[in-house]
């Protein structure tokens, strides 16, 4: 029998997203994307975790030599550990607020930051794929309305992305030595499986099983090499947002989970949405890449 979830930091988050585990300092990194809230907590630590706000929503998070990447609405930011930020680069797609914000995003084995927008109104096919390489933010995919779900296979022969209203998780063949990513096809369909909800943020584990959750569906799903269901893990609230490896031995399942779209009896229903949950798990995670490494 598989371990429950269970609920490790009591928070109200709106959009709580992106758990990073930083293991070179044992530290969990997270976000609520509407409060431009970015969390550090160590539960070694026994105490509440503490934040930083941006002055702008924050979409995705990754190790940076010196502290983390930050993907704002308006670009890639490199922080300090006091908060200080000096931008990378600007979101061609922002247009001083009145466009596409970043989302999901993450980075491969290489360095390279990989990252999403998504549409204001999350209706058009208006987003794109980016990466950024040290140099330039290019654009890899276009048409999409909600990019999510990025993850490289362990070997790097696999990127993985979804647009999630399309209720689809789509493979790459990946040159790692190049960072271009091959003709796309679809590895994991929810409508033919018969799962509730849509691809959110997702993680790989050392054995090649994609973790991903499905918002909406109150669930974490699990999927072999070759896209096939394993199991699911069920969320006590319906909207799970990603899953991160974490603790010092990668077993301990990461899930931010938000409280937005929820009526106030769902509210009441589900006192804990929006908070930071996890459980162990029998095979490890893979240790996140650091930006530029």
């Amino acid at each position: 029998m598989r371990e429950p979830l269970k609920t490790v930091v009591s928070l109200a988050m709106s959009l709580g997203e992106c758990p990073l585990w930083d293991h070179r300092h044992r530290r969990l990194h997270w976000i609520d994307i509407h409060a431009g809230r970015i969390y550090s907590w160590a539960q070694d630590d026994n105490v509440e975790p503490h934040f930083i706000e941006l002055d702008e929503p924050v979409g995705s998070l990754a190790l940076s030599a010196d502290g983390l990447l930050a993907a704002t609405a308006s670009g890639l930011w490199l922080l300090d550990s006091d908060g200080h930020k000096r931008q990378l680069t600007a979101n061609p797609e922002w247009l001083q607020g009145a466009g596409n914000r970043f989302n999901d995003g993450r980075c491969d084995a290489q360095g390279r930051f990989w990252v999403g927008t998504l549409d204001r109104n999350e209706t058009a096919s208006s987003a794109a794929l980016y990466c950024w390489n040290g140099d330039s933010l290019d654009r890899h995919l276009s048409g999409l309305v909600i990019s999510n779900g990025l993850a490289f296979s362990p070997d790097g022969a696999w990127m993985y992305h979804a647009d999630s209203l399309r209720r689809q998780v789509w493979r790459y063949p990946y040159d790692a030595r190049t960072g271009q990513p091959g003709q796309g096809e679809p590895w994991i369909d929810l409508d033919a499986m018969g799962l509730e909800g849509v691809p959110d943020g997702a993680a790989i584990d050392s054995s090649g099983r994609y973790w991903c959750a499905l918002y909406g569906g109150a669930q974490v799903a699990c999927f072999d090499a070759l896209g096939h269901h394993l199991f699911s893990i069920e969320v006590p609230c319906p909207h799970p947002t990603m899953v991160a490896f974490g603790g010092t031995d990668l077993r301990t399942l990461y899930v931010t989970t938000a409280r937005q779209h929820l009526s106030p009896e769902q509210a009441a229903q589900w006192p804990q949405a929006g908070s930071l949950f996890a459980c162990q798990v029998d095979v490890p995670g893979l240790a996140e890449p650091v930006l530029g490494r």
